[in-house]
């Protein structure tokens, strides 16, 4: 089968490509990018002024399958990824069971093979259980198809373990992702510590939470040479200190979410319990901060932590509602009007850090519109103007605090191995 993507911009970070251009697949592969005229046969899709990228890649998503099916799971998650320009996600292990051993990692890979729609990149458990005391089976998870490993939201505390699965991470070559919170110091807060916090009688989340792990964790992948990546960065403490590591050669990566660089602690007036995440949403200062290591290239890679809840866990008291937003079909509108739009990042330069940056730190065959490479393709257009409706996500959650907020720019088609799968937000697959 031959599709041709006939007019548009072609965007590739991974080759330095930006230039008017066709994409011509053939057999799920791309087969030429360049002048194409259509040919009999052929399936033409018109992409002019629209802008055409390889397939976008979120490399922290919760798709919640096996044991939280009630929230998300891999068919309605995937499809969520699919309406919102992702051709691939990297799920967290934080699932029941725990992703900690080989079997949950061939469940979720043939789950998906099943009934997913985009591909799914499983990142195993750290330690068994996510307790923090014993090593998981990362070897026998590498093997499983594991890509990556982290304790996600249950960060360990311990030095010497988190030293102990750096050194082992780091002699299989696979990434360390940390979510970065000493618990001690957050206390059970429920947002970040501040004027916002004390206005509202909420216990308080201090930077210092953060920054604290950040900095030991960078200094024990100096020590052990693991590859480490730092998920949701979300204070100007942790972007300076990212920042310094990368001057002195330490191999450290970052990631931001949307949240983080269009929204502040303010939205969590009125008790708003969609606005409840962790870490915390933060000052106006912090995501400032946010978007100058955005473009100093501090922070190499922008997810969405995708955190689908059911209703009942947010409509309720804010001390005991559930942390997370969804985030898979408002990011493209996100990154585009906060950063595209004032001029923060070029329109490549955001994009390179959904496509080819998170395919690097994952290790992936990815991110790329190179000849012979899968055909996984998002096309955006960058002017469509349109209201936030969460009702109309393909998310089986709705936990969002953008509701009716005006965005620009969205994924109008996601193409996974020269196949369509969502089209003007219907997936069609």
């Amino acid at each position: 089968m031959q599709m041709l993507l006939k007019g548009g911009r072609v965007i590739d970070p991974s080759q330095g490509i930006d230039q008017i251009a066709d994409v011509l697949v053939e057999d799920g592969r791309i087969a030429k990018v360049g002048t194409i005229e259509p040919m009999p046969g052929m399936q033409v899709e018109d992409v002019s002024d629209l802008v055409v990228l390889p397939g976008l890649i979120d490399m922290h998503v919760h798709l919640r399958e096996p044991g939280f099916e009630y929230k998300e799971d891999i068919w309605s998650g995937t499809r969520s990824a699919a309406a919102g320009g992702f051709s691939g996600v990297a799920c967290m292990p934080n699932t029941n069971p725990v992703a900690d051993n080989r079997s949950v990692i061939e469940y979720i890979l043939c789950r998906s093979a099943e009934v997913g729609v985009v591909k799914v990149y499983p990142i195993g458990a750290l330690t068994k259980d996510h307790k923090g005391e014993e090593m998981a089976e990362i070897g026998d998870m590498v093997d499983g198809g594991a890509v990556a490993f982290s304790d996600d939201a249950f960060p360990i505390q311990g030095s010497a373990m988190m030293r102990h699965v750096m050194d082992y991470c780091a002699m299989l070559d696979v990434p360390v992702l940390a979510h970065c919170e000493d618990l001690s110091l957050s206390n059970e807060g429920l947002m970040n510590e501040g004027l916002t916090s004390t206005i509202l009688g909420l216990k308080g989340v201090p930077r210092e939470a953060e920054e604290i792990m950040v900095a030991r964790n960078i200094m024990l992948a100096r020590l052990t040479g693991c590859r480490l990546h730092i998920c949701h960065v979300s204070t100007r403490g942790s972007v300076e200190l990212i920042r310094r590591a990368k001057e002195y050669g330490i191999s450290v990566t970052a990631e931001t979410c949307p949240q983080y660089f269009s929204l502040t602690d303010e939205a969590v007036k009125g008790y708003n319990t969609n606005a409840k995440m962790n870490p915390p949403l933060r000052s106006p200062d912090d995501v400032a901060a946010i978007k100058e290591g955005l473009a100093d290239g501090t922070i190499d890679v922008i997810a969405t932590d995708h955190a689908p809840h059911a209703t009942e866990e947010k409509e309720t008291e804010f001390s005991i509602a559930a942390n997370g937003m969804v985030g898979l079909e408002t990011a493209v509108g996100l990154v585009i009007s906060e950063l595209v739009v004032p001029g923060i990042l070029s329109i490549a330069r955001a994009f390179e850090k959904m496509t080819t940056a998170p395919a690097h730190v994952l290790g992936l065959d990815a991110g790329t519109l190179k000849v012979g490479k899968s055909a996984d393709i998002t096309v955006i257009d960058p002017r469509a103007r349109y209201t936030v409706e969460p009702a109309t996500f393909h998310s089986r959650s709705r936990n969002t605090p953008l509701g009716g907020r005006e965005l620009v720019g969205r994924a109008v088609l996601s193409i996974v191995n020269g196949r369509i799968v969502a089209k003007d937000n219907e997936v069609v697959a």
